[in-house]
């Protein structure tokens, strides 16, 4: 039975934990958005909900371009050093 290597330890610690953990973030901004706004159209008539459904919204959007941010520098860090997500050592291949 072989070991496991760093790079194996790596990928997949980036399949297995860091993938999921972003999809779970956007999907979490997008709700967060979602929520804002149905709660800014269901009121409609109160000036206090439609501001805290313009809150909800901005934050989940906030939020949405934080994680995409994050996505796309690490995909241009992984082009730029010739990487993929799931074999961070391609040096050994």
């Amino acid at each position: 039975m072989e070991g496991k290597t760093v790079c194996d330890i790596l990928s997949t610690i980036a399949t297995q934990l860091i993938s999921p953990v972003k999809n779970l973030l956007v999907i979490l901004g997008t709700l967060v958005f979602i929520y804002g706004v149905v709660e800014f159209i269901a009121g409609a008539s109160s000036e206090d909900a439609r501001t805290k459904g313009k809150k909800h919204m901005i934050w989940g959007i906030a939020g949405l371009v934080i994680i995409m941010g994050a996505m796309a520098m690490i995909t241009i860090l992984q082009n730029f050093f010739g990487l993929k997500l799931d074999n961070f050592c391609v040096w050994q291949s």
